[in-house]
């Protein structure tokens, strides 16, 4: 179990490409930044999923899953006296730290371009083997335990998806990661996205006279990101 005393960010990028071509990258490390030149932080965990990935899901983990399910959702001090054999033993290992990451964080940063409208399939891998069941309900009391966690996402998007943009409906990006927090007890309030648009601008011919369009987006995320991480 992690144990930190202070405030504590997790940051998280899921892009595949390196920061000088990843602008996902560039504005978390702003994040990060700007977060640690306060005074008082505590800790500042990076966990890079593209240079090393969650591993995906096995039948060890669904069985143990339903089997802690069955039990009522116990939480994760008590699934290993429900573990059956190796395989389930090992995906518990591989899960468990980051399931205690996830519980010790004050600030969980995410990096997430929009591949194919959606998120990075490294950051769905992670997603997968975190959501443990019962890992994140308070057993007394049913309450989720992150509902004061504060998360910013960060996305990153080649094209334009932005409300009132003819492919707003192609963003399944922006809903998917707001219900999937909600869904873990994020307090509304405490859930930030951030998007920079029309990232490709200036590689596509399609995009050709959007620069200021792309310019005035990425600079609205950059003032966004350093107004949340100084909070």
């Amino acid at each position: 179990m992690i144990e930190v005393t202070g405030m504590t960010l997790l940051h998280i990028d899921s892009s595949a490409d390196t920061v000088d071509d990843s602008v996902s990258r560039r504005l978390t490390d702003l994040f990060a930044t700007t977060w640690r030149a306060r005074g008082g932080r505590a800790a500042h965990r990076h966990r890079d999923l593209c240079a090393d990935p969650v591993p995906a899901l096995t039948p060890a983990y669904t069985t143990l899953g339903r089997r802690v399910e069955r039990e009522g959702f116990v939480p994760p001090a008590k699934v290993p006296a429900l573990i059956e054999n190796a395989a389930e033993e090992r995906e518990w290992e591989l899960t468990l730290p980051l399931i205690d990451e996830l519980l010790a964080a004050d600030t969980v940063l995410l990096g997430v371009p929009m591949y194919n409208f959606s998120v990075p399939a490294s950051l769905k891998a992670w997603i997968d083997r975190v959501t443990f069941p019962g890992a994140y309900a308070d057993p007394d009391t049913g309450e989720s335990l992150l509902r004061d966690t504060r998360v910013v996402v960060v996305m990153a998007r080649g094209g334009g998806y932005g409300p009132g943009t003819p492919r707003e409906h192609f963003d399944f990006q922006t809903p998917y990661l707001r219900a999937y927090f909600g869904n873990l007890g994020v307090a509304p309030e405490n859930l930030h996205l951030i998007a920079a648009e029309l990232t490709l601008t200036g590689l596509l011919p399609q995009l050709s006279g959007l620069a200021d369009v792309a310019a005035d987006s990425l600079a609205r995320a950059r003032a966004a990101v350093t107004a949340l991480a100084a909070v």
